[in-house]
């Protein structure tokens, strides 16, 4: 608003528009807010748009987000915004409060039974860190068990749910009809997340 102003747009007119009372704009500029307000504003907004993309991840993996945009926490500081907040992992939420469950963990399917018949029966998912020059990046593979070739992937620098949507799309495409096939995860909560059952879900696969 400040800036309008000193472009020619008169303060009234601003607060016209955005439908805002003069008199707080005032006392703000009277008492502008803290640093330590805003700063906590922003790390607060950075883990509420984390905590909405994937609902499914804790604390920790929230605090990535305002580190990959530069506004760095520790995992303490994350922890006490989420439960300030009441952002909770659907697959930590307590019991009786109305909540609905997030979906459960996936059996698993191999049985330590590392074997396939044929392609597109058996697929392994993986995530692993790398560092680069610029920063980390996550890559997802998936491997087929029959050939032992990668059938798809996927890089971000950011270890989410569309990290694994991402690369079992990218499988799923190259290979055509994968109807019943088991995929096998570590069970990360990128694996168990609600994209990614949806995803198993629209290609007719099981994980």
């Amino acid at each position: 608003m400040k800036e309008l102003a000193a472009d020619g747009t008169p303060v009234a007119v601003t607060c016209w528009v955005l439908k805002l009372a003069r008199q707080p704009y005032y006392r703000w500029l009277d008492k502008p807010v803290a640093d330590a307000v805003l700063e906590e504003a922003y790390r607060a907004n950075a883990l509420f748009g984390a905590h909405s993309e994937d609902p499914e991840f804790g604390y920790r993996f929230l605090a990535d987000e305002p580190r990959s945009i530069g506004a760095a926490m520790t995992d303490r500081t994350a922890w006490r915004i989420c439960r300030d907040n009441r952002w909770w992992s659907v697959f930590g939420k307590k019991r009786g409060q109305g909540e609905k469950a997030g979906p459960p963990v996936h059996d698993d399917l191999v049985r330590r039974d590392f074997r396939a018949s044929g392609p597109n029966r058996l697929w392994l998912a993986d995530i692993t860190e790398h560092a680069t020059g610029d920063g980390k990046l996550y890559l997802c593979a998936i491997k087929d068990v029959f050939s032992n070739r990668i059938v798809g992937y996927s890089i971000d620098a950011r270890m989410k749910s569309r990290l694994a949507v991402t690369a079992l799309d990218n499988a799923a495409a190259r290979r055509g009809h994968v109807d019943g096939c088991i995929l096998h995860s570590d069970r990360g909560s990128q694996f168990r997340s609600r994209k990614f059952v949806r995803a198993l879900n629209c290609h007719r696969m099981a994980g």
